[in-house]
């Protein structure tokens, strides 16, 4: 497993490093090599209650993984937080997969950071993210967009091998974007 830890706001002791090791080291028994990328956060604003943060992100041979939550206690965030990444792998685990499915998820998203320098009226760039686009049903679109918890997500259809995206809608459905 390879695991790494990031502070933003806090330094990160070791006790806090080993004791989200030992709970995110649960996910390695039921994960094929798992990279693990944990980001602990402490928000300054005083009118957040919830204000001990912690987001991971789990890249697997299959989906990519991600969770986030916040209490004001960072052990009970990581509690929380593994007890969030468990439901999604034991939801991964029981989906059947096909061939076709593996080996589009196989490679996982990249990402990098790029510095931009904006014009004064431009919006800011601040991450980018580059991600192979395999062909999948919608319902695996959906699959995936609930596994990384993320508000859309980009496939290619395989029925018409265009470039689709599905979003989660304020009805707690889903929509279908297909582009012409």
């Amino acid at each position: 497993m390879q695991f790494q830890v990031k502070g933003r706001n806090l330094e990160v002791s070791d006790a806090i490093r080993s004791y989200a090791e030992e709970k995110l080291g649960k996910l390695e028994r039921q994960l094929t090599d798992p990279r693990i990328e944990l980001e602990l956060a402490v928000e300054k604003n005083p009118s957040i209650a919830e204000n001990h943060v912690a987001e991971a992100t789990i890249w697997t041979n299959g989906p990519v993984l991600r969770a986030r939550e916040a209490t004001s206690d960072m052990r009970a965030s990581i509690d929380q937080l593994v007890e969030k990444l468990e439901r999604q792998v034991k939801r991964y685990k029981t989906q059947g997969r096909s061939r076709r499915r593996r080996a589009a998820r196989a490679n996982g998203p990249t990402s990098e950071t790029i510095p931009v320098v904006p014009d004064e009226d431009e919006p800011l760039i601040v991450k980018t993210k580059q991600f192979a686009v395999g062909p999948m049903s919608p319902g695996d679109a959906v699959l995936q967009l609930e596994l990384i918890g993320h508000d859309f997500f980009v496939f290619r259809n395989d029925e018409s091998n265009e470039l689709n995206v599905v979003y989660r809608r304020r009805d707690s459905n889903y929509g279908l974007i297909e582009l012409q």
